[in-house]
């Protein structure tokens, strides 16, 4: 890979980074901390909505976003020609 083509990998990847990181900041943040007083107007189990955000929620989102990551970063090293072929091949 020239070096060209290793910039607009890197490039691409923060950009993933950032908003993944971004979304991230906003569930756990905001949605646990920020926007808790309106989202306990709604019940899951219960429980206020806002302090299941708090206590669960952001890392049910951050484990799902490893997952995204992970397939956007599969996606672009395809796209690239870089992707692992595995320990068979």
């Amino acid at each position: 890979m020239d070096q060209s083509s290793r910039q607009l990998y890197w490039r691409k990847n923060l950009q993933y980074l950032a908003f993944l990181l971004a979304f991230w900041f906003i569930v756990s943040f905001g949605c646990g901390i920020l926007f808790v007083d309106y989202l306990d107007q709604f019940k899951i189990g219960g429980f206020g909505l806002g302090f299941w955000f708090a206590q669960q929620g952001a890392i049910y989102f951050f484990v799902l976003q490893i997952i995204i990551y992970v397939v956007l970063m599969n996606r672009l090293d395809r796209q690239f020609g870089v992707e692992d072929k595995g320990a068979d091949q």
